[in-house]
Parts: structure tokens; sequence; C-alpha cells
């Protein structure tokens, strides 16, 4: 009986240790309740999970709370897109831009068409697109007697609404995704008062041909919101300002989507610039179209490693070149064109591989600009954790930014003990503010830190979010 009693009391209380363990991983420390109340955010709005990784998956969290309860993400899912990306695709993957020609050479002459086909290229940005367009050139092609068709088959015909999101399609992280995205597909408006004739000077930057520019009419007053009082409408005719400008703001800078514009519009705009530029002469069209059997290879333009790309898209959340990332993962894995659907549904495989659970994922574009992609802090902490094991560990978490020196949290926790020793990713939408990343503890033992906000004072979450940070460094 003694044995038998023995037994039950040590299973008794081993039963209460666990109760105990589990109790204080799902308690909130005091400093942290206490920000939530003064941030007026109930503890329930927010998933948070802590936990130390490289002690095998399955060791008990430092903190849980509502853990498994799904979120918005904001642009904390771009951690699942990159992930994903560097695990399937590999670090040094890179995407490659191809300039056919089709049709006989004569001297500098080509009698035909030229075909670029594209691969989905996060940043083709004009300096490539020079240098792509140079070594073109440098295979004795100078003048072309065709037209310039453009392939973008390498992912699926997209139906995309840049409005559909916040009804502001002027902004350029609403640019959709293309197969040959050209600079982001994003306009600069440089804009200078001169008064001597009361007017506004106004350049725009790529340059690009045949592309009027109808200024504001100057007037006086308040800068206040300019933006709003400019009024342009920018398509393929050129940019016309309808609105005013107000002398007082002197010199600004406006980054605009030409979202009234199609790519290829876009597209055909800067190479007809660019082309002349060089040298070379081109009076046919540009539209969509294919490479044909006969066509032959005479250029290629390599972009960046995947490993460079990712800090772009996790530093500065680049909403467009995530979103670029993930049908690329579909493409290539499914040697289909791509789609975002196909994208996700690559991304949950691979999770699901990895033993990762996650009911609750859902993913849309994966750059978190979204009203419907959501995550639980565990999925998202999980993923962290096994991502710490995988042989890609250094380029993904170099790829976050740095808390207190760069990207988005250059200006967070400067004077505190974790700057330069957490890497933090952020995401922010109405509503939401998120941290995920990495925190290296004052202790030496690193975690997977996450915590997710929803909710209508979300705004005052960076707050109780720095503050967790702070105290993972200190007591993790």
């Amino acid at each position: 009986m003694r044995i038998l009693e023995r037994l039950q009391a040590a299973c008794l209380l081993f039963a209460l240790c666990m109760l105990a363990a589990c109790t204080t991983a799902q308690e909130l420390p005091v400093p942290l309740a206490d920000a939530f109340k003064r941030a007026e955010i109930p503890i329930t709005a927010a998933g948070i999970y802590v936990r130390e990784v490289g002690n095998g998956p399955n060791g008990p969290a430092l903190i849980a709370s509502n853990a498994s309860a799904s979120f918005s993400p904001a642009s904390t899912m771009k951690l699942v897109t990159s992930d994903a990306a560097l695990e399937l695709l590999g670090p040094t993957f890179t995407w490659k831009t191809l300039a056919f020609a089709d049709g006989a050479q004569s001297g500098d002459v080509l009698h035909g068409d030229l075909i670029i086909k594209g691969s989905g290229d996060p940043k083709l940005v004009m300096e490539n697109f020079w240098l792509f367009l140079r070594r073109i050139r440098a295979r004795g092609i100078r003048e072309i007697h065709g037209n310039l068709l453009l392939d973008r088959s390498v992912f699926e015909p997209i139906v995309y609404d840049p409005a559909a999101f916040d009804a502001d399609p002027l902004k350029p992280y609403n640019v959709g995704p293309d197969a040959l995205l050209l600079n982001f597909k994003a306009m600069t408006f440089r804009f200078a008062p001169v008064e001597s004739n009361r007017a506004v000077a106004v350049s725009v930057d790529p340059p690009v041909d045949a592309f009027p520019l109808v200024a504001p009419r100057l007037t006086n007053g308040a800068c206040g919101d300019w933006r709003l009082r400019l009024q342009p409408v920018i398509d393929a005719r050129g940019a016309r300002f309808l609105g005013e400008y107000p002398a007082s703001c002197g010199e600004r800078t406006l980054y605009v989507h030409p979202y009234q514009m199609t790519h290829t519009e876009y597209f055909n705009l800067v190479f007809r610039r660019l082309w002349a530029e060089l040298g070379g002469t081109f009076t046919g069209e540009v539209r969509d179209g294919y490479v044909p059997p006969s066509a032959r290879l005479v250029a290629q333009w390599e972009s960046a490693p995947l490993s460079e790309i990712i800090r772009d898209i996790n530093k500065y959340s680049n909403n467009v070149m995530a979103r670029q990332v993930l049908l690329t993962i579909a493409s290539h894995q499914l040697n289909l064109p791509a789609s975002q659907e196909r994208g996700a549904a690559v991304v949950k495989t691979w999770m699901a591989r990895k033993g990762i659970a996650a009911p609750e994922l859902i993913i849309e574009n994966g750059s978190g600009l979204s009203r419907s992609e959501r995550i639980s802090a565990a999925t998202m902490g999980n993923l962290l954790g096994a991502a710490f094991q995988a042989p890609t560990m250094p380029e993904f978490i170099a790829s976050m930014p740095l808390v207190g020196y760069d990207g988005t949290m250059r200006q967070r926790l400067n004077a505190q003990g974790v700057a330069g020793h957490a890497h933090i990713k952020t995401g922010m939408l109405t509503d939401v503010r998120a941290v995920a990343g990495y925190v290296l503890a004052a202790s030496g033992k690193r975690y997977a830190v996450v915590c997710i906000i929803n909710h209508p004072n979300a705004m005052r979450g960076p707050e109780v979010q720095d503050m967790l940070l702070q105290w993972v460094y200190e007591h993790g």
C-alpha cells in the first residue's frame, strides 16, 4: 500500500508541477500586463509566444498567451514567405530575364521581333534594366524592324484591383505582381516652385518617352497636406496635376503607382526612352506575347541572389517584392504558371512536412498586406524555431531588422540593452501591430519572440512590444 500511495503522491506532484509550469508560461510578467492596461488593449486581443530556440522543437514556452488564436499578422507574414523561399529555392537562387531575337540580323538591324521573357524578378530596377539593354546592344542589335514582345507566361494572368486593399491605388505598395515587373512599376515626381513666373516645375523619374507633364497651379498659403491637393491623373498619355501646389512647400517628392496604365504600357514608355539613349532605333509596338520556337537567345540578366532579395523584403517591408517571391515559389515547385493560390498551397505543404501544424494559417499573397491572412503566435514561433535549426538560418536571421540599428526597427529601443541583440520583423496595418523574430538574451540564450496585437488601440502596441523585447533580453 505504501508503495502505491507513494506512486500516487508522485504522480500528483508531477501533475501539479506540470500545471504550475503551464500556468507560468500562460501568465504575463507583471510589467507587461500593466503595459497592456496602460495601452487599453485587452490581453485577449494579443497573441504572444516566447520560447528558447536551439533546445529542440518541444521545449517549454517562456511565455504563451493566446498563442493558438488566429490573428492578422500584417507584414510579419513575410517571414513565412521568405523562410519558405530560402529552403525551397535556396539562398543562391536568382531570377533570369531573357532576351530573344526572332528574325534575321543584317549588320546591326534585326529584321523581326525582340522578345523579353520575365521570370518574376522582384528587383529589376532601372540600373539593372539599363545594363540588360546594353547587353542586347552589345550583341550588335541597334535597329529593330519588328515589335517588342513581353513574355509573362511564368505567372498566370492576374486580375488585380490596386484599390481593393485600402482604396488608395496610387500608393506604391499597391502595385500588383508581374512576371516582368520593371522598377516596381513606380514613378517619382519632383515639384519645385518657380516664383519668378509663378509656376511649378515638375520632373519625373524614371525618364520616359513621349510623356507630357502638366504642372499644378502655384498657390499661396500653408503647405498642409499638399499631396491631396495635387489631383493627379497619370496614365500612358502623361501626367496631369489638375490641382494646386503651395509655394510654401518648397521642393517636394511624390512616389506613386501609376495604376491607370498597364504593366505593358509602363514597360513601353521606359524601354523606348532607354533604347533611344543607348543609340537604338525602334518604331514597332510593345505588346504581350510568347517566345516562339524559332527565336534565339541574345542576352540574359541575372538578379541578385535570394539571400539579398529577402533582406530588402524583411528589413524594409517591401510588399511588392514579397508577392513576387510567393509566386516564384509556386512556379518553380510546381513547374506551372504561378498563382497566389498555388503559392499558398506549396508553402502550407512545406510547413506540414516540417511538422508545423497550422490549421489557422491563411495565406493570400504572402506579404501581409491583406485583410484575410491569418496566423497564430505559436505557429509563427514554431516556424522561427524550425528556421533556427535549418541550414539557411544565417541568411534568414540577417534578413530581419537589427533592433535599434536598421530597417523598420532603427528608431526603436535605441537606448535599451536589447538594441543590437535582436532581429525583429515588424508589421503594421490599421488595428494591427506585430513583431516576430529573435532576441539574444543577456544570458546568452536565444529566443523566438512573437507578439501580434489586433485591436482598435493597436497603435499603442509598439510600447508594449518593445517592453516585451527588453524583458526577454533581461530575463530570458
